[in-house]
C-alpha cells in the first residue's frame, strides 16, 4: 500500500524508527569489529590506499603539469593528457575525497579534512557534498525531496514519486550527454545553486556561512580553473579552441564515470523509492532502508573496485560509511549474511554492463509513465 504526503515538509524531513534497527546495527557492528581485532587491522586506509591516493593525485595533476610547461605541441597529446588527468580526477572524486569527507581515511580528522580539498582542487565544493551527499544522500536515500541525489530538473525523472513530464519518455537517451557534462555544471553553476539552496533550508547555521560559503567556492574555482584551462591555454602553442575541447573532454570522462557509478547504485528496477506518511514517518528503519533502496554491481571487478573507489560495493558503503572502501570486499559475505539473518534485501548485479543496462530500462520505465506506489 502506497505512503502518501500531504507536503514537502514532510517528505524533505522524514523521519526513521530508532528502535526497529538496534539489534541489526548492533550484530552487524559487532561482527565487523571482530574481523578488525581477529585480523589485527585498522578500520581506515592502509598501505594500498596511500599508494592509490599518490596514484590519482599523480595521475591528475601531472598531466596538467606536462600541459603547463610548453612542451606540449601535438593536439593528440594535449587530448591524451587531459583523457588521462580525467581518470585520475575521477579517482580523487571517488575514492581519496569520498573516504577522507566521510572520516574513513584516517583516525586524524586533521588528514580527513586535508584530503577532503582534494575535491576543492579539482573544482567542486567539500563544503557543498558534505550536505548533498553526507547528510541528505546517505541520510535520506531515494526519498523524493530529501535525497538531493534524485532531485533533477524537469526533464529528469529519478523517482516513480517525482512529477512526470512528456520529454521524460527520451531521457534514457539523452541522460548520457548530460551524465557527460555533469561535473562540468559542478564546477561552474551547481556548487552556488545548492549553496543557495541549503541556506534557504536553514542548513546553513554559523555565523556570515553563506556569504562565507560564496566567497571560499568562487576562490576555488577560480584556482582551478587557472592551473586547468588558463595556463595550458598560455602556454600550448595550439588554438584556444583545441585546448578548450581537450579540457571538455576531461570532463565528459569524470562527468560519465561519476555519474554512472552513483546513480546504477540507487535507480535501479529492484531498488524502494519509499516516502514517509503524512506525519513524516518512513515505513522501514534506517538499516532496512539502506539495503532497500541501493545495490551493489560487478563484485567480482578487482580494476573497476580499484579505479571507482570501492563504489561497486554501494550496501557496504552505506551501512559502514566510516569504514575505508579497500576493505568493503573483505566484509561484504559480513554484511550480506547478517542482511539475510534479519530478513533484508542485498541487491547486486554481476556486472557494471548488467547495472547499467538494468538503470537504463529504470530509466526508460520512469520517464514512459508515472509508476505510482513503489515503495
Amino acid at each position: 500500500m502506497p505512503l502518501i504526503n500531504t507536503s514537502n515538509h514532510t517528505m524533505e524531513n522524514p523521519r526513521f524508527s530508532r528502535e526497529a534497527g538496534n539489534d541489526f546495527s548492533k550484530t552487524l557492528r559487532s561482527r565487523v569489529n571482530l574481523y578488525f581485532k581477529e585480523n589485527n587491522l585498522s578500520k581506515k586506509a592502509n598501505a594500498n590506499m596511500v599508494v592509490k591516493t599518490l596514484v590519482m593525485l599523480s595521475l591528475f595533476f601531472v598531466p596538467l603539469i606536462l600541459l603547463s610547461s610548453g612542451l606540449v605541441t601535438s593536439i593528440w597529446l594535449l587530448f591524451i593528457l587531459y583523457i588521462i588527468s580525467g581518470f585520475g580526477m575521477s579517482g580523487i572524486g571517488m575514492g581519496v575525497m569520498h573516504d577522507a569527507i566521510h572520516g574513513a581515511y584516517s583516525k586524524n580528522k586533521n588528514i580527513n579534512k586535508l584530503l577532503g580539498y582534494t575535491f576543492n582542487l579539482i573544482g567542486a565544493s567539500d563544503k557543498v557534498w558534505r550536505i548533498q551527499h553526507n547528510i541528505l544522500h546517505h541520510t535520506y536515500t531515494n526519498i523524493d525531496h530529501a535525497d538531493d541525489d534524485i532531485n533533477t530538473p524537469f526533464f529528469l525523472r529519478f523517482s516513480p514519486n517525482a512529477k512526470h513530464h512528456w520529454s521524460q519518455q527520451f531521457q534514457h537517451v539523452y541522460i548520457w550527454f548530460f551524465y557527460g557534462i555533469s561535473t562540468l555544471f559542478w564546477i561552474t553553476v551547481k556548487d552556488f545553486v545548492r549553496l543557495n539552496r541549503y541556506n534557504n533550508m536553514g542548513l546553513l547555521n554559523k555565523k556570515n556561512e553563506f556569504p562565507k560559503g560564496i566567497f571560499s567556492i568562487t576562490a576555488w574555482k577560480l584556482f582551478y580553473y587557472s592551473y586547468a584551462l588558463v595556463l595550458p591555454m598560455i602556454m600550448v602553442p595550439l588554438s584556444w579552441w583545441i585546448i578548450l575541447l581537450a579540457f571538455l573532454s576531461m570532463h565528459v570522462i569524470t562527468g560519465l564515470m561519476v555519474s554512472a557509478v552513483f546513480q546504477i547504485a540507487h535507480i535501479m528496477p529492484e531498488t524502494d523509492f519509499p516516502l514517509p506518511n503524512e506525519k513524516g514517518m518512513m515505513k522501514n528503519e534506517w538499516y532496512r532502508h539502506q539495503f532497500a533502496t541501493t545495490s551493489n554491481f560487478s563484485p567480482k571487478s578487482k580494476l573497476l573496485f580499484w579505479l571507482i573507489g570501492g563504489l561497486n560495493y554501494q550496501v557496504e558503503h552505506h551501512v559502514l560509511p566510516d569504514v575505508c572502501h579497500v576493505h568493503y570486499k573483505k566484509l561484504t559475505n559480513i554484511v550480506s549474511e547478517t542482511a539475510k539473518e534479519f530478513g533484508m534485501p542485498y541487491h547486486v548485479k554481476k556486472s557494471i554492463f548488467q547495472a547499467l543496462k538494468d538503470h537504463t530500462k529504470m530509466l526508460r520505465m520512469l520517464g514512459k509513465k508515472p509508476i505510482v506506489g513503489i515503495t
